[in-house]
């Protein structure tokens, strides 16, 4: 297990058994006000961007608290509960109850979709392509660059998978990774990914963890080391990455991570975001509450919450009047880049 696997597997168990700072369970009783009560306290001590998404939380104590009582339906109460969650506008908060899980939509709806993966597979690859586990690759047709859209970091792909998938592609000029509404999952599987595109270790990322329970009670922030497989293909030659805004969590990780490097150009839209690891805590009558407890940084140190942007000149937007023409503006800014580079 090597440095990355040794601190996020640290700082989950630290997490998901102490929120990173604090071993017990929030002490209240199984009633309404005493999940809510619980509820609150939770993020107030653990979650780690309150200060940063600006929300004054004893404020919003002050709202939510008096619509809360003993009278309250457990319907009722998820409704207010989510309703206060939402406040922090943060997709990776979610609240689990019997009656579904609620959580915030604002990080992507309201966004174009700035994807359609049958224009791309009908259209720029005719249909000719392979799917191996999450990842779809081909040759876009009359262009000789290659192509693999990563739809879910939930699984790490074997190294042995990603050597064929590379191998396959490897007369290619050029490689267009589309991570475009991959919402992401395992932070181990995107490095496992992310690692083919380097020669040598980098710095991937920085992880903090909380250490008390005050808004800004973290840790130093940690190198998080990505080393290269050992004996395995490693891709060199240029890489555009496409992302839209349904870029999210693992998947903006991997983003953050994959922009830094010189062979690599962004293309398309703003990711969604989703910088911090995500864990989770149960309130007193059973509901689990999902949340960001370890903040992450990118290579440079800084954080990507709210998502990581294109160049200027690469921050490409379309409606679905182009993908009923069957067009992919942002896969043709990338197969521009990658068949006419700049002189």
């Amino acid at each position: 297990m090597n440095i990355t696997r040794r601190l996020i597997a640290a700082c989950t168990t630290l997490t998901a058994l102490a929120g990173c700072h604090n071993a017990g369970i929030i002490d209240e009783p199984d009633t309404a006000e005493g999940n809510f009560r619980a509820l609150w306290e939770i993020i107030d001590t653990r979650y780690c961007f309150l200060d940063k998404q600006g929300v004054d939380w004893d404020s919003v104590y002050t709202v939510y608290a008096p619509r809360v009582g003993s009278s309250i339906s457990s319907y009722q109460l998820f409704r207010v509960c989510s309703e206060m969650l939402n406040t922090l506008r943060d997709g990776h908060v979610n609240l689990s109850s019997p009656f579904g899980a609620s959580y915030y939509r604002g990080w992507w709806d309201g966004y174009p979709a700035n994807y359609d993966s049958r224009v791309v597979t009908l259209g720029y690859l005719r249909g000719d392509y392979q799917q191996m586990g999450g990842i779809t690759y081909g040759t876009i047709q009359g262009t000789g660059v290659g192509y693999m859209h990563i739809s879910s970091f939930e699984s790490a792909p074997g190294e042995g998978n990603l050597d064929f998938i590379l191998n396959q592609l490897s007369l290619s000029p050029g490689l267009v990774v589309d991570v475009r509404d991959n919402g992401g999952g395992m932070l181990t599987a995107a490095q496992t990914i992310a690692e083919r595109f380097i020669s040598e270790p980098v710095t991937g990322a920085y992880l903090c963890h909380k250490t008390g329970p005050g808004h800004n009670d973290f840790s130093e922030p940690r190198a998080v080391t990505f080393t290269p497989p050992a004996g395995h293909i490693l891709w060199s030659k240029p890489v555009i990455l496409l992302t839209n805004r349904s870029t999210f969590s693992a998947a903006n990780y991997f983003a953050a991570f994959m922009r830094t490097l010189p062979n690599v150009t962004q293309v398309g839209a703003t990711t969604g975001g989703g910088g911090g690891m995500p864990f989770s805590s149960s309130l007193p009558n059973g509901w689990t509450v999902r949340f960001s407890a370890c903040p992450i940084l990118d290579p440079r140190g800084e954080l990507v919450e709210d998502g990581v942007s294109p160049a200027p000149d690469n921050e490409i937007n379309f409606d679905l009047s182009e993908s009923a023409r069957g067009c992919d503006p942002i896969l043709d800014r990338a197969l521009d880049l990658l068949l006419h580079p700049a002189e």
